[in-house]
């Protein structure tokens, strides 16, 4: 796969703050003409270094919503039984994101529900229910401090 430049770099900064910025914005913005910064644009998102676009909701304005963070341990490690909870998981809406953790625990759930007692229904219906599930533990956001979303390009 090809490194990226700094112009690369400077572009995906741009996009990542806002994907709505067109390229003839960011061609003005780096000194540079609208077609090569179009083009690379293009050849960023067909080398799979732009995944997709996305709008950031403000939840809080929808409806009310909790976020957990729910720290699960199987019973065992083997390598099909972390696919089949990663399989399991896929298929639930209320998990926003999900990890592969080292240490005390071996996933790392982030789970939006609209509030402790559908959390409770999601727990004890949905996780307790999955085969191989050894422990769970929650930790239940008071107040979201940071949500950058983005990741720090050097």
């Amino acid at each position: 796969m090809e490194n990226l430049d700094e112009v690369d770099r400077k572009i995906l900064r741009i996009l990542e703050r806002d994907a709505k910025t067109v390229a003839k914005s960011i061609a003005d913005q780096l000194g540079m003409t609208k077609t090569p910064v179009y083009e690379r644009i293009k050849r960023l998102e067909s080398d799979g270094f732009i995944k997709n676009y996305k709008a950031v909701l403000d939840t809080s304005k929808i409806e009310p919503s909790i976020t957990v963070f729910s720290f699960v341990s199987l019973d065992a490690q083997k390598g099909s039984l972390m696919d089949d909870f990663l399989d399991n998981i896929a298929l639930f809406n209320e998990v926003t994101e999900c990890y592969v953790v080292g240490g005390e625990f071996d996933f790392l759930l982030k789970v939006t529900v609209k509030n402790l007692d559908a959390y409770y229904d999601f727990a004890k219906t949905r996780i307790a229910t999955l085969p191989n599930i050894g422990a769970v533990k929650s930790a239940f956001v008071l107040n979201e401090a940071k949500n950058s979303q983005h990741f720090p390009l050097l």
